[in-house]
């Protein structure tokens, strides 16, 4: 019994030298390095085509929403251009008609120019909207064009207003009535601009009815009876300090240094223009900035900011209140949950991946709450 025994444990301990030496000669003898090399180039591939699955997919993507924005802007300008024509129709006839055909029809010229306000706050809607998917060049195009109408508007109504008789007047009572020094008085015109220089843009053709101009280190205020939809103009101001307590229509800045303007809700536009180290609180629709410096703007606006040749502009949310503000709010429609504030175009800034060196935001430790 001992011979077969002995003979299974010779035969064992030769198969593990074997297996012992086939391990020493590495993977290469025995046939199995083949399997991980032949595994990672499959593997290679596989990464490659998941890569560029990945890159198609993102691709058809972008297709398929550029395709949607092309889609909604077609959209917004068929319906942007119908309704503009439909205003302008409304705000119609044009300087032809004769002047007794105007007088027969005023009371239907009144109601067209009702209706065409109510439109023309759509139009602005419209416009607010679609801000998200329009190009910055066609939210500036659309704004110039509701500047356009509302300057007709504005002008057509002045036109509708009854004429004043014509009578004599003692001198002591035009004295008497006589604006404070620096207020525009109603129905004048603003300074004249110099010889060769168009007017500020959103101008509009007729005088604006309310304002201060040319003045310095002054208080200057105007209540909720004296702004009431009315168009207001703050002019070549220096060091003062503007209240303005009340729902006007629109409001231009122009050419102010070193003054603080506190203004209730706008209901359509405010323009600064050629304004430097000012404190601006503002409540619109829309606002449009043009060559201002180092100026800070605490504003609730519908629309998106624009900015043209400023630098150093810093925006805030509007906290600006007052007795009677939300009264104001109501007459002016503006929508007080609708705050665009940090939302800004800078047309010479271009760079979408990149912050406009331009404005900035005022961080809140900075932020003014207190304005008494």
């Amino acid at each position: 019994m001992s011979g077969p025994l002995s003979g299974r444990r010779s035969g064992s301990r030769t198969g593990e030298k074997m297996e012992a030496a086939a391990a020493e000669r590495g993977p290469a003898a025995t046939g199995g390095g083949a399997g991980p090399r032949a595994a990672a180039v499959p593997e290679r591939l596989q990464r490659r085509e998941a890569e560029r699955r990945r890159e198609a997919e993102r691709r058809r993507q972008e297709k398929a929403a550029q395709a949607v924005q092309e889609e909604q802007s077609g959209f917004f300008a068929a319906a942007f251009s119908r309704e503009r024509a439909a205003i302008e129709a409304l705000l119609g006839p044009g300087p032809g008609q004769a002047a007794e055909e105007e007088e027969e029809d005023a009371a239907g010229q009144t109601e067209a120019l009702e209706e065409a306000a109510a439109r023309l706050q759509g139009l602005q809607k419209l416009l607010t909207d679609s801000v998200r998917f329009l190009a910055p060049y066609e939210v500036r195009q659309g704004q110039e064009a509701l500047s356009r109408l509302q300057a007709a508007l504005t002008a057509k109504r002045q036109q509708l207003q009854p004429k004043k008789r014509f009578a004599f007047r003692a001198r002591r009572k035009e004295a008497e009535s006589a604006p404070p020094a620096g207020q525009l008085p109603a129905e004048s015109a603003p300074p004249p601009a110099p010889a060769g220089q168009l007017p500020a843009e959103g101008e509009g053709s007729g005088p604006p009815l309310c304002g201060f101009s040319r003045a310095e280190a002054q208080t200057l205020e105007l209540g909720p009876s004296e702004l009431l939809q009315r168009d207001v103009l703050l002019a070549d101001l220096s060091d003062c300090r503007v209240l303005l307590r009340g729902n006007p229509n629109t409001l231009r800045v122009r050419d102010c240094r070193g003054c603080t303007v506190l203004c209730g809700p706008v209901s359509t536009s405010v323009l600064v223009d050629g304004c430097s180290d000012c404190l601006l609180v503002l409540a619109c629709q829309q606002l449009r900035t043009h060559r201002t410096r180092n100026t800070r703007i605490y504003v609730q606006v519908t629309c998106r900011a624009m900015l043209e040749d400023c630098s150093g502009v810093r925006f805030a949310p509007y906290t600006w209140s007052y007795p009677g503000i939300e009264g104001d709010y109501e007459s002016s429609g503006l929508d007080r949950g609708r705050n665009n504030w940090n939302l800004v175009d800078d047309f010479d800034w271009l760079a979408r991946n990149e912050p406009s060196p331009n404005w900035s935001v005022i961080p809140e430790q900075e932020r003014i709450t207190q304005w008494d």
